[in-house]
């Protein structure tokens, strides 16, 4: 971990730099990767790449939105916010749900030219709600002697909605996305400081179903038989079950060191199914080579050193919990997609975020990073750099006002709290030589009054 004596505003700065630099990777793959499967559906190479840049647009209005809204507002908002998940989670599993055909889980919404995935809303929903219900809670300080006592306890009902969520996810036949849901709900629950004990209760049920889901047979029975293989070094059905696994081999294995070039890659037509999405981080092997998979890998592993700082830092637990869960939301997820490509997990069906191409999906994550760079820029040292040099010149671009005040700031006597929560706010204008100024209002208008130095 960086030491306490960086400059203030470096866990915004490298925030930024690391998210868009994933997006622009994203962007890129995107025109590369799906130029078969576009000219396929739409007649032109570029009709999906050109969807996708529209979306990954819609996603940076997201983030520039969620870097103007103070966090005192998102922590107002998360139970709505909440609860409209859980509503999308209820109607995907309604006739207006689509998927269960095409790959076997009823996971999208069709509206028309966009399609939205509601488990992926659902896994930013449930960190900001357990964010805001679980900050400054203590695990078991309401007892569990009677239900209504547990009931009252704030980690029994986040639980529980997280629980009901997660049958939701799983009734939609997605199983990756559930697993990856239940490991936001748990990274939650571990940051807001449960009892170790609670996980070591839950992993007998983890392992029946694991076990059961290997022993049903089916394609995810299929899938477990081919990790199995790749992690002997032979898959012995290549042209069925263990087909797209054994074609992100040969996609990784044809890029080498250096790969074959930007837009090279000859999987993506039509040899390695998904290419522009579960496996996009084949062709990212086959195109840029070993290098250009070690920058990706570097990228999301920077995004989580910073992203777990920045929440050790933050001003309030909310801030705190809320930056240590959708960094590790959204890391755990890459984490999940890049070791199904190369082997050392069986195949979920997860997204590469900011890079695989998706609608709601993208649009969600770069929101979501957002948040975690407003948090950021929401640091004690960061607000009291802004106070004496300014905003930075990102900020000033993009109309970002200055942070607000701590949500949890004690208030001076006869003054306001400064935005760090320490005092009186400090002007980045010099003050006068008979000291500073003191705001009185006459007839409903502010003027400033000297006061003579004693």
């Amino acid at each position: 971990m960086l030491s306490n004596d960086s400059p203030p505003g470096l866990d915004y700065v490298v925030l930024r730099i690391v998210i868009f630099s994933l997006i622009g990777i994203g962007v890129l793959m995107a025109f590369s990767a799906s130029m078969a499967t576009s000219q396929a559906e739409s007649g032109t190479f570029w009709g999906e790449a050109i969807r996708q840049v529209v979306m990954v647009a819609f996603g940076l209005v997201m983030f520039w939105l969620a870097l103007r809204t103070p966090p005192r507002v998102i922590r107002k908002y998360s139970g709505a916010f909440l609860l409209l998940s859980i509503v999308l989670l209820i109607v995907v599993l309604t006739p207006l749900g689509t998927g269960r055909d095409s790959v076997g889980s009823q996971s999208w919404i069709d509206l028309g030219p966009v399609s939205i995935q509601p488990s992926e809303i659902a896994r930013i929903a449930i960190a900001l709600y357990g964010a805001a219900v679980l900050a400054g809670q203590r695990f078991g300080m309401h007892g569990f002697q009677t239900f209504q006592r547990c009931w009252r306890d704030a980690f029994v009902r986040y639980s529980a909605v997280a629980t009901l969520m997660l049958v939701l996810i799983v009734a939609q036949g997605d199983m990756g996305m559930a697993a990856s849901f239940a490991i936001v709900a748990g990274f939650t629950l571990f940051f807001a400081g449960i009892n170790s004990k609670v996980f070591l209760i839950l992993v007998p049920f983890v392992l029946a179903g694991v076990i059961w889901v290997f022993s049903s047979g089916g394609f995810r029975s299929a899938r477990f038989h081919t990790f199995f293989d790749a992690l002997t070094g032979h898959i012995a059905d290549t042209q069925e079950d263990g087909y797209q696994t054994y074609q992100g081999f040969l996609s990784l294995a044809d890029g080498g060191v250096a790969g074959v070039g930007l837009g090279q890659s000859r999987a993506k037509w039509s040899y390695l199914p998904e290419a522009r999405n579960d496996f996009v981080f084949a062709i990212v092997g086959e195109e840029l080579g070993l290098w250009g998979g070690l920058l990706v890998i570097v990228l999301f592993a920077a995004l989580l050193l910073f992203g777990i700082r920045t929440a050790m830092r933050a001003q309030t637990q909310f801030q705190a919990l809320a930056a240590a869960t959708l960094t590790t939301a959204v890391v755990s997820q890459a984490f999940f997609n890049i070791s199904y490509v190369i082997g050392l997990l069986p195949v979920t069906g997860i997204q590469l975020p900011m890079i695989s191409a998706g609608g709601s999906a993208a649009v969600v994550t770069i929101g979501a990073m957002g948040i975690l760079c407003n948090i950021a820029r929401h640091e004690p040292e960061q607000v009291s750099a802004m106070q004496n040099y300014g905003r930075p010149l990102f900020d000033r671009l993009l109309w970002i006002p200055e942070p607000e005040p701590i949500e949890d700031a004690p208030r001076p006597k006869g003054g306001r709290r400064r935005a760090d929560g320490t005092g009186r706010p400090r002007s980045s204008r010099p003050q006068p030589e008979f000291g500073p100024a003191v705001t009185q209002r006459r007839s409903g208008h502010p003027h400033s009054v000297p006061t003579p130095r004693r």
